[in-house]
């Protein structure tokens, strides 16, 4: 009866429910009218409103709480020239005419997109230009996005001040959530450029979220000034990088109850842009591409999402994307109706009344989906077609009807039983289920607690987010290690580390059980399993091409961060593990490709900038390698350096490693001798790590190749600056190689002190 007979071009309820809003939009001779009506009353229309069509169009009609009267509600009907008309209900009268105001300062100024958010109205002003502007990009940023606050009180209206949010900018569509407003660019925008992003208005921060959601682009700028609330200025440093983007699919936006952007693509693709500018995808619609003038509503009620296309209902669950029901109607056009406590059932509006759509909510979020089962499947397809020396490739329906695989089988037979009936005993297993079911039992729990921390992740307050997220990093991480460490896993750990590096940090420390004993060294208690996951290291290609880093050096880059002094300590820790478990230089073993100590200081050159604690970091990762050529290295990187203290202790500890490293540090050192005099204070402890195979000769002829050149313009025995070597330095040097006895004496001393001479020939053999 209200309607005529006419299908209303918008409808509107106030968010108790009790009050519904009707705009027809027809042509002649019926004029545009609103009709408010109070439901659950027979007294009829409240409030009907018409207008000749020269009259400015209308572009808002918005519910505001009254503060004068508690479950009162203000109603503003806002037109496009920015006159506002505000009514306020009256329970024994009706509607009634308060005031009416004008919104806009300027008398030019046209009204284009308006909400309410609180007790303030936003809304977005196209301000055209005095003059005729051939310039295309002065006509397109001629809009503006203004705050207002609108106080209703017992003496009237009042209207604050008017509070510029955005000006020079393009057209936008405005809408708000509890806490923030949501601009969206209108189809016909000026710019390409602008089409590609969306901004965020953050109202108690001041600040505004640009970001592109299809590409990840995420860019957050606070504005601590009026004048930094210029469009240009706020995309400044960001044009570049958006011009590359794609511009955005938008065929039909609105505000979920949670506070989301509800976006809906030509493509049919339902997803969710969150208030720091993140983007999910929840849902896709059926039937292909959408045309443009196909109108799709959305409603959310909880966490059931509700899409009307066609005459399609569909009910979805936001949190997993699960199809929860499907309904057909029998008519095109509806309309969704708040429905206040009414948690299982959604109100329509039709031509020919107010209907309730019953579901049946979803179980707990503990229960696993069907589509858990099918992931089983899916998993079970790709574990048996790399194994599968056939060429046929094998689906789930395959592996459902065929009896040869029946590993998926059975385990989709227990988390139907055991996860659906939670601490009940599972039944209608059968027996062999049954003990693979009490085996299980702890990863089924484990998995349970990982769904469920899952859960308070999504739900949990911005406060309490860091804490659970470290919980579920340290879990994920944990799953990882105990499962086979193949290309996709690797993958997901290396997006872990990249996002939440401090709680990854934290994961690795608790699986490895890295802890410092009393005497300040670092031990791990980690399992054999555990350390070949950490250690290995994978297949060129399969690491480079997509940035992938190996679970070694993630761990190594963790350290570098957060403990950079147990760097050296656990590679040394590590190269113990190796030296117990591989035999040296195996080809099995990580040592067999690329040296642990080599892939650490691998992370450390990757590093943006590099200043005397990574020169210091270098020398203790080639050190703590204790491998010769490292250990040259070091010595030649010290010298380098200048710190002769440190030369001398480095060949005083790892010369005792081996006689022939001996030689090569000694030898080194005395070429250095030659050169200058830096060494001459520690002589004395130099000359005792002398190879006893090394002899005059020996020392002389080193000493000669590495003596500086003599400059022609100096033909004296000796420079001016006396930093030449004298064999007055040699001589204490010389005199204990020769009181030394020498090799080759100890090793003919046996023949020569022989009482027979010549010896006896050996037998000869037939």
């Amino acid at each position: 009866l209200l309607c005529r007979g006419e299908e209303p071009s918008h409808v509107q309820s106030s968010p108790d429910g009790q009050h519904l809003l009707l705009l027809q939009k027809s042509r002649p001779p019926t004029l545009p009218r609103v009709v408010a009506f109070q439901r659950h009353s027979i007294a009829g229309a409240d409030l009907e409103r018409t207008w000749q069509p020269p009259q400015p169009a209308l572009v808002g009609l918005l519910f505001l709480q009254s503060p004068v009267v508690l479950g009162s509600w203000v109603l503003a009907v806002v037109w496009e020239h920015g006159r506002t008309e505000v009514w306020h209900f009256v329970v024994a009268v009706g509607w009634q005419l308060l005031q009416t105001l004008e919104l806009c300062q300027g008398a030019r100024a046209r009204v284009i997109s308006v909400c309410s958010q609180g007790a303030s109205l936003v809304w977005c002003e196209e301000r055209p230009p005095l003059g005729a502007h051939s310039d295309m990009s002065k006509c397109a940023f001629r809009f503006c996005v203004c705050a207002r606050a609108l106080e209703v009180g017992e003496q009237g209206v009042r209207l604050g001040a008017v509070r510029i949010v955005l000006h020079n900018s393009p057209e936008y569509q405005v809408l708000a959530s509890p806490q923030h407003i949501f601009l969206v660019p209108a189809a016909a925008a000026g710019f390409a450029t602008t089409s590609k992003f969306l901004l965020i208005w953050h109202p108690e921060k001041a600040k505004f979220t640009i970001t592109a959601p299809s590409a990840g682009f995420i860019h957050s700028k606070v504005l601590h000034s009026s004048s930094e609330s210029d469009f240009r200025k706020l995309l400044l440093g960001s044009v570049g990088l958006l011009s590359g983007f794609a511009p955005l699919d938008i065929h039909t936006s609105t505000v979920s109850n949670s506070g989301g952007l509800l976006l809906v693509s030509t493509k049919g693709s339902v997803s969710v842009v969150e208030p720091d500018g993140t983007q999910r995808h929840i849902f896709d619609l059926e039937g292909g591409p959408l045309a443009q003038g196909s109108p799709v509503r959305l409603k959310t009620f909880g966490s059931i999402l509700a899409c009307v296309l066609a005459g399609v209902v569909y009910l979805v669950d936001q949190n997993s994307g699960r199809l929860i029901e499907k309904e057909v109607l029998s008519m095109k056009e509806v309309h969704f109706l708040e429905s206040q406590g009414e948690e299982d059932s959604i109100q329509l509006l039709t031509q020919t009344g107010i209907y309730s759509f019953s579901f049946s909510k979803p179980e707990d979020s503990s229960r696993p989906e069907p589509c858990l089962v099918e992931m089983v499947f899916e998993e079970a397809c790709r574990y048996y077609q790399r194994r599968s020396l056939s060429s046929s490739k094998l689906t789930v329906e395959k592996l459902k009807k065929g009896g040869a695989f029946q590993a998926p089988v059975v385990l989709a037979a227990i988390l139907q039983h055991s996860l659906h009936q939670k601490q009940k005993p599972a039944r209608g297993l059968q027996d062999t289920y049954a003990k693979l079911l009490s085996t299980l039992s702890l990863e089924l729990q484990s998995y349970m607690s990982l769904e469920l921390l899952k859960t308070c992740v999504v739900c949990a307050p911005e406060s309490e987010v860091e804490s659970y997220c470290n919980e579920l990093v340290e879990q994920e991480v944990s799953r990882i290690l105990q499962s086979d460490m193949d290309k996709d896993n690797l993958a997901y750990l290396n997006s872990v580390f990249a996002s939440f590096p401090k709680a990854a940090w934290k994961a690795t420390r608790s699986c490895l059980q890295l802890q410092q004993n009393g005497d300040g060294l670092l031990v791990a208690r980690a399992t054999p399993e555990v350390w070949k996951k950490v250690l290995c290291q994978p297949q060129l290609e399969e690491v480079g091409q997509n940035g992938m880093v190996p679970l070694y050096e993630l761990i190594c880059a963790s350290f570098l961060r957060f403990k950079p002094k147990w760097l050296p300590s656990f590679v040394e820790l590590t190269q113990q593990y190796i030296s117990n478990s591989w035999s040296y230089s195996s080809k099995e073993g990580p040592e067999g490709r690329v040296p642990l100590y080599k892939r650490a200081l691998g992370v450390l050159a990757r590093k943006n900038k590099h200043g005397e604690a990574d020169d210091e970091m270098e020398l203790e990762l080639l050190l703590c390698s204790k491998r010769p050529k490292a250990v040259l290295q070091a010595l030649h990187l010290l010298i380098r350096l200048k710190q002769w203290q440190r030369v001398v202790e480095v060949a005083e500890k790892f010369s005792k490693l081996s006689p022939l490293l001996n030689k090569e540090i000694f030898t080194t050192l005395l070429a250095e001798l030659a050169q200058h005099r830096e060494l001459d204070p520690y002589l004395d402890r130099l000359w005792p790590l002398c190879p006893t195979e090394l002899t005059a000769s020996d020392i002389l002829t080193v000493v000669l190749q590495h003596l500086p050149h003599s400059q022609e313009e100096d033909p004296v025995p000796f420079s001016s600056e006396g930093n030449q070597l004298t064999v007055g330095l040699l001589k204490p040097l010389l005199q204990r190689v020769v009181q030394c006895p020498s090799v080759q004496e100890d090793i003919y001393s046996d023949a020569l002190q022989s009482t027979t001479f010549p010896p006896p020939t050996p037998p000869r053999e037939h």
